[in-house]
């Protein structure tokens, strides 16, 4: 399974909307995976040590986002370090990242690159990692994020870096998952009919077909379709095709009107 942690006070409070979310998801779908789980957590390093020790502690692939920087309220890598036992040490790749990156910006201002500067030395913190942990390069600005085990990867808040740095993930550390989790939807439109009486026939369908979901999607005062029920199921192409013909054939024998029928 493929799971995400977003961190920052910053989303739990409205200040920013999470967009890491959606976009994730699309990273996935267009590899044919799909995400599992998603959870929020804020700037409280306790918490964070906590989802990170039970991302660890399990097999899911894992990507955080979030609080990896190098001030006060960043404390994520820190925090990876205590959920996986190990003490934070300057990456060696990542130190030669962040001082040519330092040295190119210092050219561009047309100011002297000092490296024990105290604006250098702050950015190296950031390239302090869990002892062990590798690299995930940032085509943005060349300051790396960070992978454990080669499961649980680390990557900036910021989208623009963020998300350029999972699909490097995706495709050169977990390319063996692609189309693992290829899945399809087949719905139709059920009027003026409560959830109630469909629910048997719901239930029966996922024992008679294991691995495919049923999923309802009530809505009471829609412009087109009125008051109705959005009844479908997903799971693999052909398990989903099947299951959704059945499905069709037990709405005739209850009665059912239908309307149209979608696939995605």
């Amino acid at each position: 399974m493929i799971g995400i942690i977003i961190i920052g006070d910053e989303i739990l409070s409205g200040r920013r909307e999470d967009k890491h979310l959606v976009k994730a998801i699309e990273l996935l779908k267009e590899r044919g995976l799909r995400l599992s789980w998603a959870r929020y957590v804020g700037d409280e390093p306790e918490q964070i040590t906590s989802e990170l020790r039970h991302a660890l502690s399990g097999s899911d692939v894992v990507f955080s986002f979030g609080g990896i920087g190098a001030t006060p309220d960043d404390h994520t890598r820190a925090c990876a370090g205590a959920a996986w036992g190990r003490d934070l040490a300057l990456h060696p790749e990542a130190r030669e990242l962040i001082l040519a990156r330092s040295q190119a910006m210092a050219e561009k201002e047309g100011t002297p690159f000092l490296p024990d500067h105290p604006d250098t030395l702050r950015r190296l913190d950031m390239g302090r990692f869990p002892q062990g942990a590798t690299i995930i390069p940032n085509p943005y600005n060349q300051i790396p994020g960070f992978s454990i085990e080669n499961r649980v990867h680390f990557l900036p808040g910021f989208p623009v870096m963020a998300w350029p740095m999972m699909a490097w993930v995706l495709d050169e550390l977990h390319a063996d998952l692609h189309g693992q989790a290829q899945q399809v939807e087949h719905s139709v439109i059920v009027y003026a009919m409560a959830e109630s009486v469909l629910t048997p026939m719901m239930v029966e369908l996922e024992q008679r077909f294991p691995g495919v979901r049923v999923f309802s999607l009530p809505s009471v005062d829609h412009p087109l379709h009125g008051r109705h029920i959005e009844l479908g199921v997903k799971g693999l192409a052909h398990k989903a095709e099947q299951a959704f013909e059945w499905m069709q054939s037990a709405l005739v024998q209850i009665g059912a009107s239908t309307g149209p029928i979608m696939v995605r």
